[in-house]
């Protein structure tokens, strides 16, 4: 009965976990515990032979909620048996060919396409019912609306979000809680449940504001058209079929065909990547290549026998907890991190992780002295395990760490956070400099946050302008550590630079609640400069596309505060911006459109060029598919064409002026739409010259 009873619990707990997770986008636990409750009810039934009717290891996924329409999958969709030995994937595979692939972490979709068409698309919901977001996924960054397959095409994917644009949308939340005087813990948790919670919005316009992708791992079924005889031919093979994927415009999942004696190799490869891998991840999948042999298997209740998952084992080591430090942000929320005796985890040395807020430093017991396993989460990110003294003394501090003013404890999401309470705090001032002085705001170099926090403590920093004079401190600035006059001459040439960047730059720079760098793109595109954009009413900015009434009543709410407006003033009579092409809108009769005479700091990629004025690119839309090269993603190369008044988009219609792609010769889909369409194909090297542009290699 001990034993039912503590099956129980389990059920009870792993349940409210998942649907916490899934359905609630939130966690009440890490994937380390789930997965050790997980490992200990499966041991229970395995020993008792009793399996409840609910519980995790025969029941999928979570329930929908009730907001968006439901519906039935055509065939469920199972979970994956899983496995943390290589040996045992080996084993799995015997004699047979498979591919080994990555196992996203985010939200499963299915999506069909009609003739051509995409005409829904389903999240994976409970296995067998999901939530229909077909609106949701046309806002996805890299769906393709149309392919060149005309008959009935079912596929599954994983939309996602990635770690660069996860990081981008907390930053930008940060900086908005700050202009706001908000306090508490503002951010997104982690990239999976933004994911879900974007994919599920009752808004579209919320979806195509997180950068949701999405990555092909299963092609279900690709039936003909009506009138013709025969589908695609797979040979037989899922290689095939991902094959097939790709050339209707799909990007699928990274994968590599593998053998008994090639496996392992494979999967060290993976292991490296992971470390510095954007997409996240919480391990591999192993599929048999045979589509007959893997069909043939048949399945279990719950898990297909064709597949299996591999998931990271992780390395733990025990080690001894020396301090936490607090670590205050621009928001006034102060961080606990944990110092610990070095120990090494996958390969790295590590003694720091983060405790993220005060609900889980007095869940763990913390006190300086308590023995901690520690691991790192998918590989990656230091993690506390077990506090095994549980001491449970360590004291919350009551004031803040970098300015001693007072702290207090607050209810923040059902967590406990710490926050600083002065509006003065250095820390926050700091933040602020940060994104001013960032790569994608005025973009000057030797200001690192160790360096602005120096001035600030100095009260050489206490508005943006400032920057502009530090050459007033020239002795002193010689004389602090890591300056000389050397790094001196380099700084004062990276803040000259900074004095003719672009209308969009200082808009982004500003720190302007809910604008970010693209947002600010647009936003100069239509208006000309900020003196415009703070000229014009609530309905005026919303008005213009992708900004909505919510944005424009936070930006005209900023522009219409006496201290903001003063401080744009001071630092406008030190910004030189270039004045390219007549805006789009009426805000500003004359004033210049987004884009700067260039140099290669500005441009995308390392990629210099004219602005707006003239631009052959201006007015042009463009779709980019294939490797690039000489910028550093598709997204810079994308990045380059709006800034110069160009639009860039996700499929290949006839509003299409040019499609690039370095591979002019490929058979790809989006290739074959170009060609039937009379549309030019442009390699990258064509596309510059076209823009009038140099690459800076």
């Amino acid at each position: 009965m001990d034993e039912q009873r503590r099956m129980r619990e389990l059920i009870d707990l792993l349940t409210r976990a998942s649907r916490a997770y899934y359905a609630e986008d939130t966690e009440i636990m890490s994937n380390y515990e789930y997965d050790a409750l997980y490992d200990e009810l499966v041991a229970l039934e395995e020993k008792t032979g009793v399996v409840m009717s609910d519980s995790p290891t025969v029941r999928v996924g979570y329930e929908s909620v009730d907001e968006l329409p439901k519906e039935r999958h055509a065939s469920p969709m199972l979970s994956l048996d899983k496995t943390k030995s290589r040996e045992d994937l080996q084993a799995w595979l015997g004699d047979q060919e498979g591919l080994l692939s990555w196992k996203l972490d985010g939200l499963t979709i299915v999506l069909t396409y009609e003739g051509g068409k995409m005409v829904k698309a389903v999240t994976r919901g409970n296995g067998e019912i999901g939530e229909v977001i077909t609106g949701n996924a046309r806002a996805f960054r890299n769906i393709p609306m149309t392919i060149p397959f005309d008959g009935t095409l079912v596929l599954r994917g994983e939309a996602v979000i990635r770690y660069s644009d996860f990081d981008k949308i907390n930053a930008q939340l940060e900086e908005e809680a700050a202009e706001e005087g908000r306090t508490g813990d503002v951010r997104y948790k982690n990239p999976r449940n933004l994911c879900s919670g974007s994919v599920r919005q009752l808004d579209s316009a919320v979806t195509a504001k997180r950068n949701v992708r999405f990555y092909a791992f299963a092609l279900v079924s690709a039936a003909p058209a009506s009138g013709q005889d025969d589908g695609p031919d797979f040979a037989n093979s899922r290689e095939k079929q991902f094959e097939f994927l790709q050339e209707q415009g799909f990007e699928t999942v990274e994968y590599h065909r593998v053998s008994a004696a090639t496996i392992q190799e494979r999967i060290e490869y993976y292991e490296k990547k992971i470390q510095h891998y954007d997409i996240p991840s919480d391990g591999l999948v192993l599929l048999f290549d045979d589509i007959a042999y893997g069909e043939a298997l048949g399945r279990t209740a719950k898990f297909p026998r064709n597949s299996i998952a591999f998931k990271w084992a992780d390395e733990i080591s025990e080690t001894v907890l020396r301090e936490v430090e607090w670590s205050a942000s621009r928001t006034g929320l102060i961080n606990p991190v944990a110092i610990f005796d070095p120990v090494e985890l996958e390969g790295t040395t590590v003694q720091r992780a983060s405790v993220h807020n005060v609900s889980i430093v007095r869940a763990l017991k913390l006190g300086i002295g308590d023995r901690i396993t520690v691991y790192k989460a998918n590989m990656i990110i230091p993690q506390i395990a077990e506090n095994l003294t549980q001491s449970d003394s360590l004291v919350i501090p009551d004031t803040c760490p970098v300015c001693g003013g007072p702290t207090q404890i607050r209810s923040d999401n059902d967590s406990q956070v710490l926050v600083c309470l002065n509006p003065d705090c250095a820390a926050k001032k700091l933040k602020s400099f940060a994104l001013f002085t960032s790569r994608n705001a005025m973009n000057i170099e030797g200001l690192s946050e160790m360096t602005l926090e120096k001035l600030i403590a100095r009260g050489w920093l206490k508005e943006p302008a400032d920057i502009y004079h530090l050459d007033a401190h020239h002795d002193e600035f010689v004389e602090m550590e890591g300056f000389g006059e050397k790094s001196y001459a380099k700084l004062m040439e990276g803040i000259e630079l900074s004095r003719t960047r672009s209308w969009a730059r200082i808009l982004y720079s500003l720190g302007i609640p809910g604008i970010g760098a693209a947002t600010a793109r647009v936003l100069i595109r239509h208006f000309g400069n900020t003196d415009a954009i703070g000229a014009a009413s609530e309905e005026e900015l919303a008005a213009v596309e992708g900004v909505g009434p919510v944005l424009a009543g936070a930006i005209h709410s900023w522009f219409e505060n006496a201290s903001n407006r003063a401080m744009l003033d001071d630092l406008m009579k030190e910004l030189t911006p270039p004045v390219p092409a007549q805006p789009e809108g009426t805000g500003a009769a004359g004033a210049g459109a987004d884009g700067e005479g260039g140099g290669p700091d500005d441009a995308a990629g390392g990629v210099s060029g004219q602005g707006a004025a003239g631009s052959a690119i201006a007015g042009k839309t463009f779709v980019i598919t294939g490797a690039v090269h000489h910028f550093a993603n598709r997204e810079a190369l994308k990045e380059f064409i709006e800034d110069r008044g160009g639009k860039a988009a996700g499929s290949v219609s006839s509003k299409t002026d040019y499609l690039i792609n370095n591979d002019v010769t490929s058979t790809s889909g989006k290739n074959k739409k170009a060609q039937e369409l009379g549309i030019p194909i442009l390699s990258e090297e064509a596309f510059l010259e076209l823009a009038g542009a140099e690459h800076a290699d």
